[in-house]
């Protein structure tokens, strides 16, 4: 009898495109001196420049949003400018075609449906000559090199694009404008996100030194303006991997050079991609959440086939991973794999898009029927808990901890915080009543946290935390980081409980982990302690595999990228939203329950103004950062104490401001701006 063995299902791996290569004569052979990489990050320019044979190489490179097109401008000073450029990829690829302005690659992705083309045009006042699958230039003293790439690919149903054609509209709208056009339009383009929040944190002589060195030197000296340039530096990561129509930052945000990259380099949604997309709102970047929603209503199509076909159930679901045909059924082992509740954690993106921007279409239209779906789905798959008390989840796990259990701690927190959302969401639209009240009425059964033998917020239904656990997850405290169910004001015994399992899991850990870790620690307001993991971060990755004295495996490599390691960029967003944390923090204007001590009024909008200052960071200015019901927040500190904060209203709700344990009541119009100091905030009304 033939025997057959059955193979599962793979996602796909995230590819690299092409290889663009310059080789400039007069280089090879000879040896280089003054060679400087850097990265204007407010400008998002990037140069090299050199000496080779006694003539100084100057590289400029910008890659255009506007345009959608790499460019390179290549010069050299005192010395006649000669080099050869070609175009190379790892996949199935045709021979290089030669151009009249440049050159062609076209080729498909080895076993996939991706067909695409790359294509060079090469701009200079030199000699051009096409050869060998190359373009050679001489006698110049200038070029720019326009990189453009396109595919098939329309949505992942559909393939049936042309990439030669896209191509040829990007360099036709581009091959006549010069250089410094290009830039100035571009410069232009990332500033208008960039420059809506800047952050003062102090300067010292380390600021001369290169970056890899100050990283090295970060944790025995003061260097505050690397913390402001970590923290700039992941908004410019994400304004750079997540702007317009393209797909979502995944776990290397779009900087992928292998064809078989760690984890596929794709989407995993048991906290990696919802991490990406933390500082989207806090820091001014609210339309880089654009791709991700695109993604989620794609996922919501495949997502019901999931739920009907693996669970007869209605809705939809999305387990730990997607790629970029919307795979949403589980993958890989079970004890992980097996997850459903990663749809439901990206739809509390989805709200707090709409609690920023107080955009009731985007709600009405996008975010409540993809909230809904994601409700259904566990409406029908809930179930009662062996002794009737509860509704519980499952089969799932406590990512990636623990293995396939019922009731993982985590699956509860971020259900009861979508049903929560999502009553909210109807309350606003005016809709759905009977729905809501069926959600709310369920909310009330879903099993609640619990304090285990330890102090410990229990991972699970049974008390059985392990409290020499380290491990990298620290899932059950969606519920603290980002979720809003544990707080200091309203539910003070899960506050502590929460602060004792993450004091368990320990300080040392994967990059990312290390990101969450910092958002975390800055929720439970100590920032000494944020700063800790912090400085934990901005530090070299230790050598090979090996952990550091305090179980640190994680950390930055020399260009600032998180290292969990290898490279994952979430850590990188991690740590410009915990940063903000620990300036700002706000809470939920709907009411989304803090619990009967958080403020005089359930429904206004709470800030919190400078609740995890570290000492570190005592004295220091941050302009434009957001807050939750539509308030645009400046803040000025000095000695760790409050010099003055500008609140405005975009939307005109009703707030509540929080400093140093005294709150005070604001009606705010819209277009008003509240100036405030500490003066404002008398000791004796302190709570």
């Amino acid at each position: 009898m033939e025997r057959f063995m059955s193979v599962p299902l793979r996602q796909k791996a995230y590819q690299p495109f092409v290889d663009l290569s310059i080789e400039r004569d007069g280089v090879e052979g000879r040896s280089i001196e003054g060679y400087r990489r850097s990265l204007d990050i407010e400008r998002a320019l990037a140069w090299v420049e050199f000496s080779a044979g006694g003539v100084r190489h100057f590289q400029e490179v910008l890659a255009s949003f506007p345009r959608q097109l790499l460019a390179v401008r290549l010069t050299a000073a005192a010395g006649e400018l000669a080099f050869a450029a070609g175009l190379a990829s790892s996949h199935v690829a045709d021979p290089v075609e030669e151009l009249q302005d440049g050159l062609a690659l076209r080729g498909r992705v080895r076993d996939g449906a991706i067909r695409f083309e790359a294509r060079l045009a090469v701009v200079t006042d030199g000699d051009v000559r096409m050869g060998g699958g190359s373009v050679r230039v001489r006698g110049a003293r200038q070029a720019t090199l326009l990189l453009a790439g396109a595919t098939n690919f329309v949505d992942f149903r559909d393939v049936s694009a042309n990439p030669a054609a896209r191509n040829a509209a990007t360099m036709g709208d581009a091959i006549g404008v010069s250089f410094d056009a290009l830039r100035t339009e571009h410069v232009a383009s990332h500033r208008e996100l960039f420059h809506r929040v800047h952050l003062d944190l102090g300067r010292t002589e380390a600021v001369r030194e290169p970056t890899d060195l100050r990283i090295e030197r970060f944790g025995s000296r003061d260097d505050p303006q690397l913390v402001a340039l970590l923290f700039q530096y992941g908004r410019y990561l994400l304004i750079s991997c997540s702007r317009g129509d393209c797909q979502p930052a995944n776990l290397q945000g779009l900087w992928n050079d292998r064809d078989d990259p760690p984890w596929d380099s794709k989407y995993t949604v048991n906290i990696n991609t919802q991490m990406n997309y933390w500082p989207a709102e806090t820091t001014g970047l609210s339309e880089t959440h654009g791709p991700l929603f695109a993604a989620l209503r794609e996922i919501a199509e495949s997502g019901a086939e999931t739920a009907r076909e693996h669970y007869g159930a209605h809705g939809w679901v999305l387990h730990h991973n997607f790629d970029l045909w919307r795979g949403s059924a589980p993958i890989n082992h079970s004890n992980h794999g097996i997850w459903p509740t990663g749809g439901a954690w990206l739809c509390q993106h989805l709200w707090q898009h709409y609690l920023f921007s107080g955009d009731e279409d985007f709600l009405r239209n996008e975010a409540y029927p993809l909230m809904r779906g994601a409700c259904e789905f566990f409406l029908d798959t809930l179930v009662e808990s062996p002794d009737a008390a509860w509704l519980i989840s499952g089969p799932s796990n406590s990512p990636e901890n623990g293995g396939l259990v019922m009731g993982p701690t985590m699956d509860h927190q971020i259900i009861r915080n979508l049903f929560g959302n999502t009553v909210a969401a109807a309350e606003v639209l005016r809709m759905d009543e009977g729905f809501r009240r069926r959600l709310s009425a369920v909310r009330e059964r879903i099993a609640p946290n619990q304090v285990g033998r330890l102090g410990q917020l229990q991972e699970w239904m049974a008390d059985v935390d392990d409290p020499e656990d380290k491990h990298r997850h620290v899932s059950h405290l969606f519920g603290l980081h980002p979720g809003v169910e544990i707080t200091p004001f309203g539910t003070p015994d899960l506050f502590s409980a929460a602060r004792t399992s993450l004091e368990m899991r320990g300080d040392g850990a994967t990059g990312w982990s290390m990101g969450w870790k910092v958002n975390l620690w800055a929720r439970l307001l100590d920032g000494d302690r944020a700063f800790k993991i912090l400085e934990g971060l901005l530090a070299p990755v230790p050598d090979s595999a090996a952990r550091a004295p305090d179980g640190r495996r994680g950390g930055l490599y020399p260009n600032l990228f998180d290292a969990h390691p290898p490279f994952q960029i979430d850590g990188n967003f991690g740590a410009t939203a915990g940063i903000a944390e620990m300036l700002l923090q706000s809470h939920d204007p709907h009411g989304t329950p803090l619990g009967s001590g958080a403020v005089q009024s359930g429904a206004a909008g709470f800030l919190h103004l400078l609740p995890a200052l570290p000492a570190r960071l005592a004295s220091g200015r941050i302009g434009g950062l957001r807050a939750r019901g539509g308030f645009t927040v400046d803040l000025e500190w000095r000695d760790k104490g409050l010099i003055q904060a500008g609140i405005e209203s975009r939307l005109g709700l009703p707030l509540t401001v929080r400093y140093r344990g005294t709150e005070m009541r604001v009606e705010l119009p819209a277009g008003h701006t509240l100036r405030l100091t500490s003066e404002d905030f008398p000791t004796s009304a302190r709570t």
